[in-house]
């Protein structure tokens, strides 16, 4: 590509906006395979240039100037792979086929350059030898990295084991990419239409309004629900229609099993990869590999760490189930087994018995634009921090708004875009992620693009887009993540914001989920849409008292899905039954309601198949323990107390990694998290 062609790639030349943010009113689909070609040939020159320096290797020269290395790809890539997620299409995800391989090509071309891991190997052994004298924290942890990374990128194999590792690398990666289209494709392809009103009993109206708009705005006449969540959670929790019920029940839980979306076979694929990846590496099985350089360390620690969890909850769990089911035996019904389709319906109908909590009567006090200020203002609170509107800067959507993100002293921060809305070209769920991250280089302080994608019901005819509880919990989540961008200040890209250890990420998500509960920040915001009515004290006190409401159940289904991960990374040679087999196999002895056969997690659980949590998802319960260990200091000090937000801050979302993570979080605590704290708070112990 020459220089005038690239000036011509929006993906590629200086962006004309502010803060060089992503030109999103410029960039078409036909930019990215040009934009990917180039970038990739560029970090190719700019390896090679680090590989035969004609000086001998020094920290500045090898280490430094390969963490800086291919910044147009690391551009690109953030950009596309982003949209491919929140804003995909039949192109784009034809364009991710093509592009895969040959990123991971440009990963093991890096990974596997002998003259460039013999300078890193050069730097890393004298620097070693002569104790790091006059390094800094962050550039010690570096080198150390920069090391260790390719020592697991396979710098150490040679001959037939050096080819293996390549082909099955990119093997991996087009497995994994499958994986989650047919994920998505699968969740999109089962709708449920309802014609009579007789199917609707027991849903309230904000539940029917948006399953008729979902109709109509496919041209049919009814009433249309589909597997997204903002769907089928409200579904199953009010539907007082067992068949409907057990139909949509059955639908999510086969999901990519079988049919033109299986992921079955996918998932035998990408185990065998990542074991035979492992195998080559010198590791006893995947979890080994993955769980290198995270807090647990290793398989049996993460194991010992959920069994710690599950033996209480799982005792606390079955009592909240067999309590359920009296209930629902006591309000009428006469069927012969409490099935999972009937858990949503009779917990939605106990919680409201126990503690008068109806969701019905909640969302109206949830407007989204109010929970999102409130948040906002949370933020001010706590760090200082404030958002201006920039409506000069381009989305990537037309419901995409753009906010600047200002310190204290009015200093630029971040761009932070804010994605609320489902639509057929986003994925599921809810997530934070960054168009480009915080990083220092030639002395300039280069601030992020933060982007937080979400799928909140759709403001309507009837009224505006209005969250449950659980989901203005969620917006608090990704804030938080995003914070953790936002503020990051670290020297390096590869340690700064989220770019932490996998059981330390979710620290800085989940401490922002405990204002959902507290007064003082509810009664800041929370008002009726219509009347302006401050929500009534009782409903923020009946909030609280159902905090732990089934919360040994919930904790066990999270503690499930770490179960089920480790047992599809820890093994040591293929499986002989198939995926649902082996998964009823895996969670046999922590079942809380009756099994159905057929059904299974596997096949859509993209965290440990596609979304980077392999081996990994136990963090997020390992997570929680720091949180609630964290969050009691708050809960001493006042949960909107400067010094003990600015500690928080400073120790733990402006470093990043460029310490160890357990280091940082002793720093702001003063002493290492106990996992008793979580089952105190959530009432087991």
């Amino acid at each position: 590509m020459t220089q005038e062609e690239i000036l011509s790639n929006p993906l590629l030349a200086p962006s004309p906006h502010p803060f060089g943010a992503p030109a999103f009113d410029l960039i078409k689909e036909e930019h990215f395979m040009p934009a990917f070609e180039a970038a990739i040939s560029m970090a190719k020159e700019e390896i090679n240039e680090i590989a035969n320096c004609p000086e001998p290797p020094t920290f500045s020269n090898t280490i430094e100037a390969l963490e800086y290395a291919a910044r147009p790809l690391s551009r690109v890539e953030g950009i596309f792979f982003n949209l491919l997620e929140a804003d995909s299409s039949e192109v784009k995800e034809q364009i991710a086929d093509k592009v895969s391989p040959m990123l991971t090509s440009f990963s093991i071309y890096v990974s596997m350059n002998e003259a460039l891991f013999s300078r890193v190997r050069s730097v890393y052994e004298a620097c070693r030898s002569n104790g790091y004298k006059g390094m800094a924290k962050d550039q010690i942890r570096l080198l150390e990295d920069s090391y260790l990374s390719f020592k697991r990128g396979g710098a150490f194999l040679e001959g037939k084991a050096r080819e293996e590792y390549s082909e099955t690398m990119e093997d991996l990666s087009l497995l994994e990419l499958s994986f989650s289209n047919n994920s998505l494709a699968a969740s999109k392809e089962f709708t449920l239409l309802l014609d009579s009103e007789d199917d609707l009993e027991g849903l309230p109206d904000y539940v029917k309004e948006s399953a008729f708009n979902e109709a109509s705005e496919k041209g049919m006449k009814g009433w249309l629900f589909t597997l997204d969540r903002p769907s089928y959670s409200p579904f199953m929790k009010f539907s007082a229609r067992r068949d409907l019920r057990e139909k949509m029940w059955r639908a999510f839980s086969t999901k990519a099993i079988g049919g033109h979306y299986d992921n079955c076979s996918n998932i035998g694929k990408i185990i065998s990869c990542r074991m035979k990846i492992s195998s080559l590496l010198g590791y006893e099985t995947f979890a080994d590999y993955a769980l290198e350089r995270r807090m647990a360390g290793n398989p049996e620690e993460v194991e010992s760490f959920l069994s710690s969890l599950m033996e209480p909850s799982l005792v606390a769990a079955r009592k909240e189930v067999s309590d359920l089911v009296a209930f629902a035996r006591s309000e009428g019904f006469r069927e012969d087994e409490f099935m999972p389709w009937d858990f949503a319906y009779w917990s939605e109908r106990y919680q409201k018995k126990l503690f008068d909590i109806d969701e019905t009567l909640l969302k109206p006090y949830f407007r989204m634009e109010d929970s999102l200020e409130a948040v906002f203002s949370l933020a001010g609170k706590l760090y200082g921090v404030s958002f201006k509107p920039r409506e000069d800067i381009p989305g990537y959507h037309p419901e995409v708004r753009v906010f600047e993100v200002l310190d204290e002293d009015g200093k630029h921060l971040a761009l932070f875009y804010v994605d609320p809305f489902p639509r057929k070209s986003k994925r599921g769920g809810a997530w934070m992620t960054e168009f480009m991250g915080q990083y220092e280089y030639g002395g300039v302080d280069y601030r992020p693009f933060v982007s937080i994608v979400m799928n909140f019901s759709r403001p309507s005819a009837q009224g505006p887009s209005l969250l449950t509880h659980d989901e203005l919990t969620t917006l608090l989540h990704e804030f938080g993540h995003s914070l953790h961008g936002m503020l990051s200040k670290c020297r390096y890209p590869s340690q700064a914001g989220t770019n932490v250890a996998r059981d330390f990420v979710e620290l800085p998500s989940q401490i922002m989920e405990n204002w959902a509960y507290e007064k003082e920040f509810l009664d800041s915001f929370a008002r009726h849409y219509l009347t302006g009515e401050k929500i009534p004290a009782e409903y923020i006190d009946n909030l609280i008292k159902a905090r732990n409401f089934q919360a040994g159940y919930l904790q066990v289904r999270q503690l499930q899905f770490g179960v089920l991960d480790m047992a599809w990374h820890t093994l040591k040679e293929e499986p002989s039954a198939g995926v649902v087999e082996f998964e009823k196999n895996a969670l046999s002895s922590y079942l809380t309601l009756p099994y159905v056969e057929g059904t299974a997690i596997s096949p859509t659980f993209g965290h440990i198949f596609s979304g980077g949590y392999s081996a990994g998802y136990y963090s997020y319960k390992w997570a929680e323990v720091l949180e609630a260990d964290a969050f009691s200091l708050f809960s001493e000090n006042g949960i909107f107390d400067k010094a003990t937000a600015s500690s928080f801050r400073k120790n733990i979302l402006e470093r990043g990694s460029s310490e160890d993570e357990m280091v940082s979080y002793v720093n702001f605590r003063g002493h290492r998290p106990e996992v008793d704290a979580l089952l105190r708070k959530l009432g087991i112990i």
